[in-house]
């Protein structure tokens, strides 16, 4: 979770889609359209600071609780998420937010 965040960044958007589960609602094979998609996000929102609340690993599935800090405009676009991630090939992947 905390490479991931940090990717986001550093606007690194290799990273971002490498880690992305292919189950993933914003997953997609135009990876040129998506790189797009996550610069424009990217660039004009701050991420400020993450907050790890809660570690869940298993085997094959984990579970991270977090909170982001982030802006845009001045403007608070903070939220809480729990993330799951499904282990493919020994590399945690982005799988999904799950309900708190």
């Amino acid at each position: 979770m905390r490479s991931r965040y940090c990717a986001y960044y550093l606007h690194n958007t290799d990273y971002i889609i490498k880690t992305t589960h292919e189950q993933n609602i914003d997953f997609t094979n135009d990876t040129q359209q998506w790189k797009k998609e996550i610069l424009d996000f990217t660039s004009n929102y701050k991420f400020e600071k993450l907050t790890i609340i809660e570690f869940i690993e298993n085997d094959k599935r984990s579970y991270v609780t977090f909170h982001a800090k982030i802006t845009h405009d001045a403007k608070d676009y903070s939220f809480t998420e729990k993330s799951a991630f499904e282990k493919k090939n020994h590399a945690w992947l982005y799988l999904e937010a799950v309900n708190i």
